[in-house]
């Protein structure tokens, strides 16, 4: 039934410029307020405009003739009329439906535990806040409407979804009608506010005592004809609205009415989505209604926030009916049993308990196939016999053929063919046992699980290929296969990591390749180790082969495509990165990136992710917008290196995070069932590489390696479930190694009986040729000749190169190779960091504008206010404060920002606040995202408690989206080495080895204030340590100026390269730590500072230090009395400030010494770094010396009454001229 209508509108379309009492005259007499001009002020309607416009002649239709009252007729007065009214110009509105079919056993098991817990609660209830909830949160779009203004076409977002319910009302003179008042904003009620407004409404619909505004505004309607036994409506959608959602009768399928409790079929209910498609599209409306599901399945949360709203315990899932328990329900009650058996087949001999038996053993046996099948599935190419599981037997659940015949296969609720489960049982066996094999039944949504059981049992993706289809995998991999073989001919001995075993990845990835295309996208990004790479680079990415030859060559007067652009020190070819055009079948292409990647296995996982997910995004304007399907990401893996490298599950876990979610990374194991020489009982605690995927809900796909239409389906498969569910897919392809793990290895002497099975196996293109010829699709000859074709064009293309090379000797060109490039390490030209005061003022204000109503925490409103103040003359900016400050005017200037690590939100330290929470609700604001002037988006999101993963993920992001500034907070610089892999081989090495760089920041808080060995030291050593050819910046501010200029400075700088940044604990809040506006304003920042107000003719001794502990040195109570030593702080450490350290030490007539100061222990910090260059430029006559902490092999003390004495006498020691310092500690070497 369709739903009341609203009061028309008035002139500016909504009824705004009508007065209330005009309003109801309107409703009660049937006028069209768009119709009625207004007389009162600003053109509003009032009544006497509606009683006036009512008895207006009406304009007359010249094409219809009059017809008169008869005496059967009624007049359609009031709410009636205006629906008529209505109704006809709903007619105007071009709509479309979506109608879906959805099981209720979660819904009604949650309504029914409600109703337990003493709340009243109805389906209705229950749906329309799902409804709300699901257009509010998800799909939005599903409450825009249509309107047209100035005569034109708009599409209307009120911003809030306003949820109509349609009710039947019975009118005081027995007639009925329908009314839809409406529930205002009802996605953002809590539950019990829902339930508040549903209840008045509809009572004070039944008393006749809704006024009219309480029924206009409505962008989304609800209609529940169900109530009535409607299976499924189709209503129609008045003026204003987006959608109307109709339900449909909650009841077993039809059909299945009688017998449906007794065999365990669920209870479904239709639900229709009605839509203006002047505004919404189809795939919108059939994706809302999925959503809708989700919700009522008890997705998003819903029941968990639904229950804690009502102060009510959430019971556990519940499970779908059983059939066997419900047939012996239905046997044992009064009139069910007949029925029951008769359902079941069972003749008049009373062995209907047998059958029942039987049943309960059939569904153990569809349990057992679906959950173990994969024991005894056949996927070792080499032959090794599967272990399978007794469970698959049906003889131990006494089984027999008889009993299985007289069993109906629909009443078990699988999908393959079959009438009974002595039909169905040999294509379920060949279902989950055979070449291909499945793991689903771990994962915890209900809905993946049945989705997964209904494609894999009914075929819907194993389809036999098409001649074409089975062509063109012949002819790729006759093209790997020659490729593989001519390299082990041309270039005996080298290393080239062959794919000889695991073919079938080439086509895999095209199949993958061409599904990304297909769907919209325009990239895919592919991360892999070096096994079978330069196989990939050639075919999936395009690579030509004499490049890939002159690699081997070694030719240095040769153009290879790992020629880095800045120069370096390179790396082998299997290591290298690489971008191609994919050519697609249409003529068209798709890029396809691979990323580069080190010989640390694994580590190039999250670099893909975090490539993939900048790939995914715009960043143009405002907000950021991810679009999932137009970039993919692919990943390799090894079986010995998938479970064996934490990586692994780090990332994993942040495939479903709002951070980090990509929408699904396809993965494939190139299983090869060894790792180097350690078999696979050695290499994992597991039966399957894959196990440890099951963690996260992942499903798993095995597939033998040598079926080729196998490894197509896996591959259809996955690519549908990334898509309906845009989540994480595995594929497991089980091949074999033909060689050594290079080819200099020897395999025989660890796995010998394997080697042997393997050097007798037809290779998977021989063994896919003959069986396209037995098929007739293909003859030998094709065959031959599609060989023979392949190998010509590769010894053509070695034999031109070899010319080249020839040629380039003889003509004196050749150049030794000496591993050794200059990068390029000019300095870049400086850019302007100050901001304008009046631009600084501006961006503060927005940055404290807190929306009304909005409450924050009491102990933060001093802060906020502080920093209200800060700007003014008395200063105060920290350096939470000027950090915000730096961020806001980037975006401002079209710089996009992304902040992530452990606590950002907040800050480990509190200090941040960039998120603000309200302190009654719990409601978040974060003001920084929503700033009036932002031209770039600012994303923010706090991290899983992950280092390595995490930092290589915005390694990956920094690297696709060079425009942005990402920076990754570690949540005390002590934990950044738990991703030492991603510093060295990726952040600090790229650059030299692949020519990769990016503006990539670390913030590490570091310095010694106390807190043990491991809330002291960012290590910031090892940072010095990989710092050369200027590669990155590393520094260690002091002042919140000098943050607020670095980072900027970090943002703009033409060269791009990594920042490590050295960040503060205690100074976030030190009073001698802050700055006034004018050095943000006015100033730059400064590689270094020295000490303000030092009467320069005095001072003998120079104490340069670095970081912290300045403070500790200007703060102690005798520097006042030191008038000979003045302090210097190295604020960039590298690239090392050469000629500011001269101009600070020449500022100095009468310097004697310089000593370098730190709190870090003499074998850690800055001190190794600092000390031979120090040493190189000082003038002779100037002494040089140490003051800090010994070498220690633990970076600081654990009792604070031992660091206290430490820092004291590390301080007291600098500021005392009469201490001699050296170059040396006391101990000779040997003795320490």
């Amino acid at each position: 039934a369709p739903p009341a209508p609203e009061p028309a509108p008035a002139a500016d379309g909504n009824g705004r410029h009508a007065s209330p009492v005009a309003r109801r005259a309107a409703a009660a007499e049937g006028v069209d307020l768009s119709a009625v001009a207004g007389s009162g002020p600003a053109g509003r309607v009032t009544k006497a405009d509606v009683l006036a416009a009512k008895t207006a002649p009406a304009p007359s239709a010249p094409a219809a003739s009059p017809r008169h009252a008869s005496a059967g007729s009624t007049e359609l007065k009031g709410a009636a009329a205006m629906l008529a009214r209505y109704m006809d110009q709903s007619r105007e509105i071009p709509t479309a439906t979506s109608l879906r079919t959805m099981t209720v056993t979660v819904l009604d098991a949650r309504r029914s535990e409600l109703k337990s817990a003493g709340h009243k609660i109805s389906f209705t209830h229950l749906i329309a806040y799902a409804i709300a909830r699901a257009a509010t949160e998800q799909m939005p779009v599903m409450a825009h409407h249509f309107a047209l203004l100035d005569g034109r076409p708009h599409r209307i977002d009120d911003g809030a979804v306003h949820l109509g319910i349609a009710v039947d009302v019975e009118k005081k003179d027995g007639s009925r009608t329908l009314m839809v008042p409406v529930i205002r904003n009802a996605g953002s009620k809590t539950f019990p506010e829902f339930l508040d407004a549903f209840g008045n409404l509809i009572a004070r619909a039944r008393d006749n005592a809704l006024t009219a505004d309480d029924l206009v505004g409505a962008n989304v309607s609800l209609t529940n004809p169900g109530g009535i036994g409607t299976v499924a409506s189709v209503p129609r959608l008045m003026p204003g609205q987006g959608t109307i959602v109709a339900t449909g009768s909650i009841d077993y399928p039809v059909g299945l009415g009688a017998v449906g409790q007794m065999i365990g079929a669920e209870k479904v209910m239709s639900m229709t989505s009605t839509y203006d498609h002047r505004v919404i599209q189809g795939a919108e409306s059939g994706r809302f209604l999925k959503v809708v599901e989700e919700y009522l399945q008890g997705e998003h949360g819903f029941y968990e926030d639904l229950f804690a709203q009502l102060g009510t315990q959430l019971g556990p899932l519940p499970t779908p009916p059983a059939p066997v328990a419900a047939a012996v329900a239905a046997r044992d009650s009064a009139d069910g049993g007949a029925g029951a058996v008769a359902a079941l087949q069972a003749p008049a001999d009373g062995s209907d308990e047998e059958l029942l038996q039987a049943v309960q053993a059939a569904v153990s046996l569809l349990k057992a196939h679906r959950t173990h099948g994969h024991l005894a599935a056949r996927l070792d190419p080499l032959g090794r016999e599967p272990e399978g599981d007794p469970a698959l037997d049906p003889e131990p659940l006494s089984l027999t053929p008889e009993l299985m015949a007289r069993i109906p296969a629909k009443i078990l609720r699988m999908h393959v063919p079959g009438a009974t489960l002595a039909d169905a049982l040999p294509h379920l066996r060949e279902t989950y046992c055979g070449t291909i094999a499945y793991e689903i039944e771990h994962i915890a949504s209900h809905r993946q699980r049945t989705w997964l059981r209904a494609k894999i049992e009914s075929g819907e993706f194993r389809a036999p290929l098409s001649p074409d289809e089975q062509k063109a995998l012949l002819k790729r991999l006759i093209e790997v296969d020659a490729l593989e073989r001519f390299m082990h001919k041309a270039y005996l001995g080298q290393k080239q990591f062959s794919i000889e075993g695991l073919d079938m990845t080439v086509p895999m990835l095209d199949e993958l390749i061409q599904l990304c295309a297909a769907h919209g996208g325009r990239e895919v990004v592919l991360g892999m180790a070096h096994r079978g790479r330069l196989n990939v680079l050639a075919h999936n990415l395009g690579r030509p082969y004499d490049t890939i030859f002159a690699e081997f060559e070694g030719a240095s007067t040769l153009e290879a495509v790992t020629t880095i652009p800045q120069g370096g020190t390179g790396d082998v070819k299997y290591h290298h990165g690489a971008q191609g055009s994919y050519q697609l079948p249409d003529g068209s292409s798709i890029l396809v990136n691979l990323e580069s990647n080190p010989s640390h296995l694994e580590y190039v996982g999250p670099v893909v992710a975090g490539a993939t997910r900048a790939a995914q995004t715009t960043r143009m304007g405002p907000h950021a917008h991810r679009d999932v399907d137009s970039a993919v990401p692919i990943v390799l893996h090894g079986d010995a290196a998938f479970p064996g490298q934490g990586v692994v599950p780090e990332t994993l876990n942040l495939q479903a995070l709002d951070g980090y979610s990509i929408g699904g990374t396809l993965h494939l194991i190139q299983n090869n069932q060894v790792g180097f020489t350690t078999d696979p009982d050695d290499a994992r605690s597991t039966r399957w590489a894959s196990d440890i995927a099951k963690g996260f809900d992942v499903p798993i796909i095995h597939v033998n390696a040598d079926d080729v239409a196998a490894c197509i389906s896996a591959v259809r498969l996955a690519w549908a479930f990334r898509r309906e569910f845009g989540h994480d897919v595995v594929i497991d392809l089980i091949g074999y190694r033909r060689f050594g793990h290079n080819e200099a290895d020897e395999p025989a002497y660890t796995q010998p009986e394997q080697v042997a099975r393997i050097r007798d196996h037809t290779r998977v293109a021989d063994l896919w040729a003959e069986q396209l010829i037995a098929q007739g699709i293909v003859t030998a000859r094709d065959v031959e000749s599609e060989k023979n074709e392949a190998w010509e064009e590769l010894t053509k293309l070695h034999q031109q190169l070899k010319a080249q090379i020839k040629h380039a000797a003889e003509v004196g060109e050749v150049e030794q190779p000496t591993g050794e490039y200059r990068l390029d390490r000019t300095p870049s030209p400086e850019v302007r960091t100050a901001v304008s005061a009046n631009r600084l003022q501006t961006l503060n204000d927005e940055l404290l504008r807190i929306p009304d109503g909005f409450t924050v925490h009491p102990k933060l409103v001093k802060q906020l206010d502080r920093r209200g103040e800060a700007l003014g003359p008395q200063g105060g900016i920290d350096w939470s404060h000027a950090e915000a400050l730096a961020f806001a005017s980037l975006l401002t200037e079209g710089t996009p920002i992304r902040l992530t690590g452990q606590d950002v939100e907040r800050g480990t330290f509190s200090q941040r606040h960039m998120v603000l929470h309200d302190a009654k609700t719990g409601q978040t604001i974060c003001p920084i995202q929503s700033l009036p002037g932002a031209l770039a988006p600012f994303e923010l999101h706090n991290s899983p408690l992950s280092e390595i993963a995490c930092l290589g993920y915005e390694y990956g992001y920094s690297q696709e989206a060079p425009e942005t500034l990402v920076l990754w907070e570690a949540q005390f610089g002590d934990f950044v080495n738990a991703a030492q892999v991603i510093i060295d081989q990726f952040i600090a090495s790229g650059l030299a080895k692949w020519g990769q760089t990016s503006r990539l920041v670390l913030l590490l808080p570091h310095g010694y204030e106390g807190s043990g060995p491991e809330h002291s030291s960012a290590r910031l050593e090892r940072f010095l340590t990989l710092a050369s050819e200027g590669n990155m910046r590393v520094a260690n501010v002091t002042t919140p100026a000098q943050y607020f200029h670095i980072i900027r400075r970090q943002a703009r700088i033409a060269k791009q390269r990594p920042l490590i940044l050295m960040t503060p604990k205690s100074l976030l809040r030190l009073p001698q730590a802050t700055n006034r506006i004018e050095h943000l304003s006015e100033t730059k920042f400064f590689p270094v500072l020295g000490e303000p107000r030092v009467p320069v003719d005095k001072v003998q001794r120079l104490v340069l230090c670095t970081g912290k502990i300045y403070y500790d040195l200007v703060g102690h109570p005798r520097r006042s009395e030191v008038e000979g030593v003045a302090i210097g702080r190295i604020e960039l450490l590298y690239p090392f400030p050469q000629g500011q350290i001269l101009e600070l030490i020449q500022s100095y007539p009468n310097l004697r010494e310089v000593v370098w100061v730190q709190e870090e222990p003499r074998n850690m910090g800055a001190r190794a770094h600092m000390f031979p260059r120090l040493m190189q430029i000082l003038p002779e006559q100037l002494k040089f010396g140490y003051i800090g902490r010994p070498e220690r092999a633990s970076p600081g003390e654990g009792y604070p009454a031992a660091h206290v004495a430490e820092q004291s006498r590390i301080v007291e020691t600098a500021l005392d001229l009469s201490i001699p310092v050296s170059l040396y500690p006391v101990k000779a070497p040997g003795e320490r």
